[in-house]
């Protein structure tokens, strides 16, 4: 085996084991930031010795042997800096604990499953700020690099850089246990990682900025980390309810841009494109939710309101009213101004234009969604289909002036210059 072929097997060993290593350490060091230096020299050890020595029969083994005994050597080299008496038994304790190394058992024991759920839930704690919690998800639970998630979300990769390392110190200032939360938090604290995950989610299906109307990568990931939180609390209605929601939208996603590479909007979309085996895992995941809630949350409404579209072969034979009455309940348990927007679209495909520009109307007065660009994009469709071509042109560029992609701004200017004499 060449050595560029070891390192893409090193990488690949990398992307499958580190959540779980980085998980394994943070239990045992109680700090995420030394539990991933921990595991970032396990893997340059990696990179040094496998092309000479070969790539071990069980790498993330060997990745752990290695890491733990280096946790094992810092824990020493605090003690003999501290001197303290307090270090020396916690030492003690963690060198018991970390002898126990098993090169063939790897990281599939008990309490790996935990461990990972550990650490989903503090790199999404709510001590931290939104950006910072995407960007140390993707770091620890993705294993991404940092030039991967800036180049994803279109930032400098010092950027990224400060929002880990600013993490990292604000969580170790805080000191937030390296724990599962329980009772009334587990809930709150797990709102906080769903959240997380669909917004890494919605900036691979619909990208806010840059010249790619989608990103796929981002997709995967976010459904990987989500499959993964569904086997860990497989009991919580919500979390089934966000993977179907993901399951469903992503199999869109080869039919959601032409070849060229503009955009391809829903009821205008390829629909024998749509990937048939994720919108059935998506229905089984929503059934699932279905099943342990006698009420559907947030993220399992939407889903529902996305396999009405996905049971349907036809555009045409989509069951607009039953999407309008699930807004209706989504906006009831989760009232927002891009819900009632949403909401508009429905009203207006099941009861006609007129109804979906009267809530739109309510919107741009209460101004909550001022520079949104879909705000102007709903309402320039909604008064062209009631034949009000001058103003939907006005509203056309308007979105076109406020959106940040390349490609959903030229899909809007292209709307801009509608024609009311074309079909």
């Amino acid at each position: 085996m060449s050595e560029t072929d070891v390192h893409r097997a090193i990488d690949a060993v990398w992307r499958i084991e580190s959540a779980r290593l980085i998980a394994r350490l943070a239990r045992l060091v109680h700090d995420v930031g030394i539990a991933e230096e921990l595991a970032q020299d396990a893997l340059v050890a990696a990179l040094e010795r496998w092309p000479e020595s070969g790539i071990p029969d069980n790498p993330g083994a060997w990745l752990t042997a290695t890491a733990k005994y280096r946790a094992i050597d810092l824990l020493r080299r605090r003690t003999a800096l501290e001197g303290k008496q307090a270090d020396l038994v916690r030492q003690s304790q963690y060198h018991d604990e970390l002898a126990e190394v098993d090169l063939d058992a790897g990281l599939d024991d008990d309490d790996v499953g935990d461990d990972l759920l550990r650490l989903v839930f503090v790199a999404c704690h709510p001590v931290l700020s939104t950006e910072a919690r995407v960007a140390l998800t993707l770091r620890l639970l993705g294993g991404l690099t940092t030039d991967e998630i800036a180049r994803a979300f279109l930032v400098r990769e010092s950027t990224v850089a400060q929002r880990i390392v600013r993490a990292k110190r604000t969580l170790a200032e805080a000191n937030v246990p390296f724990e599962i939360p329980h009772g009334p938090e587990l809930g709150e604290r797990l709102g906080s990682v769903l959240e997380v995950i669909y917004l890494v989610f919605n900036e691979g299906y619909a990208a806010t900025a840059g010249d790619d109307w989608i990103r796929p990568g981002l997709c995967e990931d976010a459904l990987r980390l989500g499959r993964i939180l569904a086997e860990l609390v497989p009991t919580e209605p919500e979390v089934h309810g966000l993977v179907a929601l993901m399951e469903i939208q992503a199999s869109r996603l080869a039919a959601r841009i032409a070849p060229s590479g503009e955009p391809v909007l829903l009821l205008d979309q390829d629909r024998d494109r749509w990937d048939q085996l994720l919108i059935r895992r998506g229905l089984a995941a929503l059934a699932r939710a279905e099943q342990l809630g006698r009420t559907l949350g947030p993220y399992a409404l939407q889903a529902a309101i996305a396999a009405c579209h996905a049971r349907v072969r036809r555009a045409e034979d989509t069951d607009w009213t039953r999407i309008a009455a699930l807004y209706d309940a989504l906006a009831q348990i989760a009232p927002s101004p891009v819900v009632e927007l949403n909401r508009a679209v429905a009203l207006a495909m099941a009861f006609g234009p007129a109804a979906g520009l009267e809530v739109v109307e309510a919107l741009i007065a209460d101004g909550s969604l001022a520079g949104y660009h879909l705000l102007p994009s709903v309402r320039g469709d909604l008064l062209a289909k009631l034949g009000r071509f001058d103003e939907a042109r006005t509203e056309f560029a308007r979105a076109a002036s406020l959106a940040r992609n390349s490609r959903e701004r030229d899909l809007l200017l292209s709307r801009a210059s509608i024609d009311p004499s074309s079909p």
